[in-house]
């Protein structure tokens, strides 16, 4: 039985977000994203209903949507952020502060470590999302986690 893309995009609109917005690491970014690869979704949506996993290639699509604005928009000067005013939510600056030095990543790190880390991938899932080998994978996530422990080493310094 093949899902309409009415069902299929109401169910997954929120996961996709999700996972937009942590791969983004801008919530109108997000947004503009997921509605975008909805968009050719649709228009695509009697060949990519046939397939064994719908919900996989959208979010594939979201991926690499994501991964071709950032080599767009690699020319044009990211904005500093600053770190989060300090309250008595300790947890939430810290997850705030970890997913900005998450967002400074190069691309394919920070995707593979937003598949790896956020939504449960394995290493053979992240290669077919990335469109690379497990070894590139894991020398993504290894080389991401080693800047990430040397951000947080310079921070606990200062």
């Amino acid at each position: 039985m093949t899902t309409s893309f009415e069902d299929f995009a109401t169910g997954q609109v929120t996961p996709l977000l999700r996972y937009a917005t942590v791969l983004t690491g801008d919530p109108h970014l997000a947004q503009d994203v997921v509605q975008e690869c909805l968009l050719r979704a649709q228009q695509r949506w009697s060949r990519i209903a046939k397939l064994d996993a719908p919900a996989a290639y959208v979010k594939r699509m979201v991926t690499n949507e994501y991964l071709g604005w950032r080599r767009r928009r690699a020319h044009a000067p990211l904005p500093d952020v600053d770190p989060p005013d300090q309250d008595r939510f300790g947890d939430y600056d810290e997850r705030q502060a970890m997913l900005q030095r998450i967002d400074r990543l190069p691309r394919k790190q920070k995707a593979a470590v937003v598949l790896r880390f956020y939504e449960g991938y394995d290493d053979a899932e992240i290669a077919g999302v990335l469109g690379c080998s497990r070894v590139t994978v894991r020398s993504h996530i290894s080389r991401a986690l080693a800047t990430l422990r040397t951000n947080v080493r310079v921070k606990e310094e200062l």
